[in-house]
């Protein structure tokens, strides 16, 4: 009897369509297999393919999370061969070697491990993060902390951390397991905190810290310096706060690392950002934006003239939104000039700059010298005193479309900021075209989330927006998202454009609740509102919501 191929089993179960599948032959990848682009599409999840896999084959599906491998298990297989094929071996019985996979119909891995143990191979299946996550923790940490003769008690050579080329040595080892680790569980920045008795690593993963490993105190001035090395930063400065930056390859991914350091009482804390510069750029459309505040946005950044603003607080997604709205604009015949800092992401066709105050290169000084390179569109970084705010209004009123982000709370509450720098009423009614405040809330795991009946204090906060609901969804927490119950996350958006009442108000100084009375009349749709949207459509929860609005 032949084999059937993930494709037919997947079409069996009714997972996915003929169409799915032609979609995901044209985008596959080299060296990747058609259940991984089905997966990076978004067209069926892995837990989906793993249960039809299980379903059809028998090949039974385990958890990982509380599974103690033995150390004579791992010495039969190298560490080499599980990273390149995403397999872990984990247990002998009699002439039998279980072991765990992420994909069952590999049956060539299945043939090498054979031939490489002299057992009959059994596989279990599990998912790929799990996987790779076993791996980390029993072939990369331990084995590197026991070459750093932390088990023997043995102090490292210190001098080797930072003079040593050799990418061998266990302290190179050590940084690159951080770094590795960390694009697998999608990090967006890498905590190292000193304390009194060791050093804990933090990932913040869709925003939320989480502490992923403790490490002895005594290595931790020499993985500092491993880091500073890499980020080309002064290793014997200690006592002042430095900042650098690491562009490396890891996992096949461009990641671009901004580093900084802060002296402490404790010793030297530092925060890495990484920044996969390999990722395709997004556009409005895949943005989250619903179809009518994305026709609003276009018709905004469409104008030839005017200011066009992204408000939130850090790490709510407004550079995203900005570079989104720069790709829909990047045409051959406009010239397109960007003062940042930093350059997050570099794009073809547009002129970037990065800001350097150590040279006098501000966002004021640059935006000068800008409008003197004849730019149909500039984008600057971020609004942050009154001189780039008035620059940017002139920019504005002779002929220019500028984008930008501030810090406020809410898109009204941006147009009080601008009269706070002091720019006068009528050039803010005359300049601003519209502003767009977002925020960013956790995304439920589609895999283990389930619906309860909303509650009355639930019901009745939705009646006040005029929503209503009967059931709501709640996390419960799978391999899938790592037992969070979060997988990713999603914004909320409040868009606001400039109407001719609006800039009447405006330019007779109209107090807040005004001009919010003004938006409500006019059809805004705040970020709460938004934000009930999605909990009523299952996508994020009251508490996750709640977390970023006040209202």
């Amino acid at each position: 009897m032949a084999l059937k191929r993930i494709g037919d089993i997947l079409l069996e179960k009714e997972l996915v369509s003929e169409k799915d599948i032609d979609k995901a032959l044209k985008d596959q990848k080299e060296d990747e297999r058609l259940g991984e682009t089905l997966v990076r599409l978004g067209i069926v999840s892995e837990t989906q393919i793993l249960k039809a896999l299980e379903e059809t084959t028998g090949v039974k599906r385990v958890s990982l999370q509380n599974m103690n491998i033995d150390e004579d298990v791992l010495q039969l297989i190298d560490e080499d061969f599980c990273r390149r094929n995403t397999v872990i071996p984990f247990k002998i019985e009699g002439m039998k070697l279980l072991f765990v996979t992420s994909d069952p119909l590999n049956f060539t891995v299945i043939e090498e491990l054979r031939l490489l143990t002299g057992l009959r191979p059994v596989a279990f299946s599990a998912p790929k993060n799990d996987i790779i996550s076993q791996i980390e923790k029993y072939y990369g940490f331990s084995r590197t902390l026991e070459a750093l003769g932390i088990k023997q008690d043995v102090v490292f050579d210190e001098e080797e951390s930072y003079h040593s080329d050799a990418e061998s040595t266990p302290m190179v080892k050590l940084v690159n397991q951080i770094l590795t680790s960390a694009v697998f569980q999608r990090a967006s920045d890498i905590h190292i905190d000193p304390l009194d008795d060791k050093v804990i690593i933090r990932y913040r993963v869709d925003g939320v810290l989480d502490m992923v490993r403790e490490l002895p105190l005594k290595i931790h001035r020499q993985m500092v310096s491993r880091i500073k090395v890499m980020a080309n930063m002064d290793i014997t400065e200690t006592r002042k706060p430095q900042d650098g930056r690491i562009q490396t390859l890891i996992q096949r991914k461009n990641l671009d690392l901004r580093i900084s350091t802060l002296p402490t009482v404790r010793g030297e804390k530092v925060v890495m950002r990484l920044l996969d510069i390999s990722t395709q750029l997004n556009n409005l459309s895949t943005l989250g934006l619903t179809k009518h505040e994305e026709s609003l946005v276009r018709e905004m950044i469409q104008t030839p003239n005017g200011i066009v603003l992204v408000s939130g607080p850090t790490g709510s997604g407004k550079t995203t939104s900005l570079y989104a709205c720069l790709n829909e604009l990047n045409k051959p015949d406009v010239n397109i000039v960007t003062v940042e800092d930093p350059v997050e992401i570099k794009v073809e066709g547009i002129n970037q700059v990065q800001v350097k105050p150590e040279v006098d290169l501000t966002f004021a000084s640059t935006l000068r010298s800008i409008l003197r390179q004849d730019p149909n569109i500039i984008m600057i970084g971020e609004i942050r005193d009154v001189e780039t705010a008035e620059i940017s209004v002139r920019a504005s009123l002779t002929g220019h479309l500028v984008l930008s982000t501030i810090h406020t709370n809410s898109a009204v509450k941006t147009i009080s900021r601008l009269l706070d720098m002091d720019i006068e009423p009528f050039l803010i009614a005359s300049s601003l075209t519209g502003i767009v405040a977002q925020r960013l809330v956790r995304k439920l795991c589609p895999e283990c989330s389930y619906k309860v009946d909303a509650t009355d204090s639930e019901k009745k906060l939705f009646k006040k927006f005029d929503i209503e609901v009967s059931q709501l969804k709640h996390p419960q927490g799978c391999p899938s998202c790592n037992h969070k119950g979060y997988a990713g996350r999603i914004p909320i958006f409040e868009v606001l454009p400039i109407t001719k009442e609006m800039e009447k108000l405006i330019s007779n100084n109209a107090s807040n609740s005004e001009l919010e009375a003004l938006a409500e009349k006019e059809g805004l749709v705040s970020l709460m509102t938004s934000g009930l949207q999605k909990v009523k459509d299952g996508l994020t929860t009251m508490e996750e919501l709640l977390k970023v609005t006040k209202e």
